[in-house]
């Protein structure tokens, strides 16, 4: 059976009288038939696979899956967070034959991914993010993020080597927890170097919005921030418009370089190939996918970019000796006695967070030396 293109099969599936009828038109069943052995993994994102970000990371992971042996994958990208994910979902298990998805944008979990887990029991759902909780979600959903704060405290330091200014920028999507982690290990970072740092934070109110990221790249720049970071799904209008006023750069997501060459001064990256080919070679095996799946540097789940040409020696003493420590398990990024930027006490003396807590699960503060409001 030839496969439809994937539009065409979300609006197959959207305009075809019923569900059931509309496969009986197909010669399929609601259940996947598959040959033995054999397994369909579906991807789907909310943008371009090569937005030098977010998307293109997972894609990079996807790309992982697909050198594997007996695995088919599917993929459809450009679906926005409505309920065109439960059509692409749908047509991905009825269509494809896809019994493992990988769904990877925030905002597919609540309603979408717990809609479709509920009414395909038999379809495993896995989430980029931390929102799946035992006593109240499907026990064939779960969700699986990684610790890229420790990267972004590893930016800081890159940043504090390069900063003139002592003030660095960070533009920002939206005020959930692991949004505030990068922010606030981006200033622990630099501040770990430099203690009189501060770094000012703009949020655009929007995962992808090109515009505001630029104009907020710019009055970053303006008001004196000579490096910049992000936690956007496309960081390259950042990069470009930083670098294009002089400023340097420090990545996220994916590798940004090639855009900006000699402002580029290092990057968190995730590193999905390695947790998508586990979850794979798991489903595989016929062993359980864990639910709440989490990994850092250590895990393989986070990496860095490679150093750029404007970091000193002196940067990259600090920057791989803190690097081997994360590596190692041997560090925290959020230690005892921390103060938030209203100067209240967040974390108690003598309690350092390891990666693990819990409690950066729902960071809600921006932590002293950050300019700006997470409320």
């Amino acid at each position: 059976m030839s496969k439809l293109p994937a539009a065409s099969r979300r609006q197959f599936l959207q305009t075809a009288a019923t569900g059931a009828s509309a496969l009986a038109l197909y010669g399929l069943s609601r259940s996947p038939a598959l040959a033995a052995g054999s397994l369909t993994v579906g991807f789907i994102y909310v943008g371009p696979k090569d937005d030098y970000g977010y998307n293109q990371a997972h894609a990079e992971g996807a790309a992982a899956v697909k050198a594997l042996s007996g695995v088919t994958v599917v993929e459809e990208e450009n679906v926005p967070e409505t309920v065109d994910v439960q059509k692409t979902m749908e047509s991905m298990i009825n269509l494809d034959g896809a019994t493992l998805l990988f769904p990877t944008s925030f905002g597919y979990f609540d309603p979408h991914v717990i809609a479709m887990a509920k009414k395909y029991p038999d379809i495993q759902f896995r989430h980029c993010g931390g929102l799946w909780q035992k006593d109240k979600h499907p026990a064939n959903a779960g969700s699986y993020f990684g610790y890229i704060f420790q990267g972004q405290y590893l930016n800081g330091i890159a940043a504090a080597y390069a900063t003139k200014s002592k003030k660095i920028g960070f533009v920002a999507a939206k005020p959930i927890p692991q949004v505030v982690q990068n922010i606030n290990a981006f200033l622990l970072g630099a501040r770990s170097v430099d203690p009189s740092i501060t770094c000012q934070v703009i949020f655009t109110g929007e995962w992808s919005l090109a515009v505001k990221e630029a104009e907020a790249t710019n009055a970053l720049v303006d008001q004196g921030a000579d490096v910049i970071t992000c936690h956007v799904d496309s960081p390259k209008v950042v990069v470009q418009t930083a670098a294009g006023r002089g400023a340097f750069v420090c990545g996220y997501h994916a590798n940004q370089s090639p855009l900006a060459p000699e402002k580029y001064l290092t990057g968190a990256e995730w590193a999905w190939g390695n947790v998508y080919t586990d979850f794979v070679k798991k489903m595989q095996a016929g062993q359980p996918l864990g639910n709440f799946v989490r990994g850092g540097l250590k895990d393989g789940f986070v990496k860095m970019s490679p150093l750029g040409p404007a970091v000193s020696a002196e940067a990259k003493s600090k920057f791989e000796a803190t690097l081997a420590a994360m590596k190692g398990g041997d560090f925290s990024v959020f230690k005892g006695g921390q103060k938030d930027n209203k100067g209240n006490v967040v974390i108690p003396a003598g309690t350092n967070y390891t990666e693990t807590s819990i409690e950066l699960e729902s960071m809600n503060y921006l932590v002293e030396g950050v300019i700006g409001s997470a409320g």
